[in-house]
């Protein structure tokens, strides 16, 4: 509030000056001005009553001639404060009205808003820099999962547009330059309940100098950076604990994954989509030559998946005429040059350019060609979505679907993006054996995800783990409701990562350890009920005997001595 502060005084610095002078003077000419009182003798209004008068006739309230009927000479001299403070206020209220409409100043004001409602928040919450398509869509993903969001755009229509997104919970929204350490500050990346920031601007050196920023100023927190560049994302690397996503490495990486193993892909897919999205369908390439109709970065890329497979390919581009490689036609896209690459016997086609218009129309003189053609196409805006759909491809490369993806992987739990590349290791197999573990406990919707950490400084963990050292509880334990044990929770467990090991989707025989952390998979309410485990003492053994155990101090002790007397009698 400082700043705004020293912008009203500089600004209303003259007004101000005006309204005192006048406010002065003609206080000081009505406390001279001789007055009469009701018996005839000589009186003068003092300093506070003639400021009085004052104060209600040049705010035109108008109470009449106070405390006595004025005398000619305080009448002229009110006449004349009258005119001199109707031209200091109009002045002042016209200063007034310029400053309030200034952009300098509404910037101001609006940035300490922004500052004291970000140190208000006092729950979880993600920093998002970049307010453009993959900005928005992750943040309606984040919203959806319960966390709070603070956004951050130098452009002020972008930062307009995501004020009028559908939240569930209200959303800061700042228009500044996130480049700069200080917005960054004040944007909460120092907070203790910041969970990360995801630089997501339209340059790759913003997003490079916000994520080195960022992990300046809070070794901490989750960064991650959208970048395209091998160079940025190189830098970042280097500067370490920084994750990076390429859009177009991340198609490529995907395409690879549905040749060798679609079902990992098919999982990675729903793992890390919005919760409540269905589980996605294979995408089922088929096998034969493909054609790219561009190529730069998005085709060279997909061209090092084909050759890593042994996959044919030719690509067509008017700007790759350096190129020494006999694949590439440095050619128009007209029919003859679709015919030249070999369209009519192809069996994929990829449309990568950075227009949309043109993969369009390439597209579809391609399916003329040949109609069987398995089309992949690069939507670069989303105004030209309903230009895509009107070509029906089979695959569409979005780049805000794919960043936000590659970054829920990350952010949902850190522990899900070590499951998704486990999985990677393990191949389809294993793949469409958690997709059927899950469609059989969860149903169609992607679920959500937590990690139950076996911290036995937990008094429910300390408690089952005391109580039968020599017998650890089951992973079925806590898969059991603990108001009714006899249901069990929608919940499936993906993996557990010990001192020493990582088991990927353990049975509900495995015995839990001190100190390990368990990756579920399920819904809200199984999450909840399963933490009390952490929270209540008696609940893993009230779950193991299937007898409920009294949960007040005293009456437990009671219920351990009799057990106790139980077994020494036994014995």
């Amino acid at each position: 509030m400082s700043d705004v502060l020293f912008l009203v005084l500089r600004r209303l610095r003259a007004p101000l000056v005006i309204l005192i002078a006048v406010y002065a003077i003609s206080v000081l000419g009505l406390a001279l001005m001789p007055g009469v009182d009701p018996e005839g003798r000589p009186w003068r209004m003092g300093f506070f009553y003639a400021f009085y008068v004052m104060s209600y006739t040049a705010t035109t309230i108008g109470f009449g001639e106070l405390p006595y009927p004025f005398s000619d000479a305080q009448r002229a001299w009110l006449m004349v404060s009258i005119y001199l403070s109707v031209i200091g206020w109009a002045y002042a209220l016209g200063m007034i009205f310029a400053l309030t409409s200034d952009p300098t100043f509404r910037r101001t004001v609006a940035h300490a808003m922004f500052r004291w409602r970000v140190r208000g928040l006092g729950e979880p919450f993600f920093v998002i820099c970049g307010c453009g398509q993959s900005g928005t869509a992750l943040a309606a993903a984040l919203d959806a999962m319960g966390y709070r969001l603070v956004l951050i755009d130098v452009r002020q229509d972008r930062a307009a547009q995501a004020a009028l997104g559908e939240f569930s919970s209200p959303v800061l929204i700042l228009e500044a330059d996130a480049r700069l350490p200080e917005i960054l500050a004040d944007a909460g990346i120092v907070r203790s309940d910041c969970r990360g920031l995801i630089a997501l601007t339209g340059s790759d050196a913003a997003n490079q100098s916000i994520a080195i920023g960022a992990r300046v100023l809070n070794r901490e927190i989750q960064v991650i950076a959208r970048v395209k560049d091998a160079v940025a994302q190189g830098n970042l690397e280097a500067f370490g604990s920084v994750f990076t996503i390429n859009p177009f490495k991340a198609f490529a990486t995907n395409l690879s994954l549905d040749i060798a193993a679609p079902e990992v892909l098919r999982l990675e897919d729903w793992l890390t989509d919005p919760p409540g999205a269905p589980c996605p369908a294979r995408i089922n390439v088929p096998k034969g030559k493909w054609v790219l109709l561009g190529f730069g970065r998005f085709g060279q890329l997909i061209s090092e998946v084909l050759d890593d497979y042994g996959i044919g390919w030719t690509a067509i581009d008017p700007s790759q005429s350096h190129t020494r490689d006999a694949r590439v036609l440095a050619a128009d896209n007209s029919e003859d040059a679709l015919k030249a690459a070999g369209v009519p016997s192809a069996r994929v086609v990829v449309a990568g350019t950075d227009n949309d218009s043109v993969n369009l129309g390439v597209v579809t003189l391609a399916k003329r060609l040949n109609p069987k053609l398995f089309t992949i196409m690069r939507q670069n805006t989303a105004a030209d979505r309903v230009l895509i759909d009107s070509a029906r491809p089979n695959v569409r490369y979005v780049q805000a679907e794919i960043v936000v993806r590659e970054a829920l992987q990350v952010l949902k739990d850190p522990l899900l993006n070590r499951f998704v590349l486990q999985i990677r290791d393990l191949g389809g197999a294993h793949a469409s054996r958690v997709i059927e573990a899950l469609l059989r406990r969860l149903g169609n919707a992607a679920p959500r995800f937590w990690q139950f950490h076996c911290d036995t400084l937990q008094p429910g963990m300390f408690d089952a783990f005391l109580r039968h050292p020599e017998q650890p509880p089951l992973l079925e334990h806590l898969l059991q409701d603990p108001d009714v044990p006899e249901r069990t929770l929608a919940a499936v467990a993906l993996m557990v990562v010990t001192r020493t090991d990582t088991v990927v989707q353990p049975g509900n025989d495995y015995r839990i350890r001190p100190g390990d952390r368990i990756l579920f998979a399920g819904r809200r309410r199984a999450r909840s009920q399963q933490l009390r485990y952490l929270y209540e003492p008696n609940l893993f053994e009230s779950v193991r005997t299937g007898v409920p155990l009294p949960r007040a101090l005293v009456f437990r002790w009671l219920a351990d001595q009799r057990q106790r007397r139980i077994r020494d009698a036994q014995a």
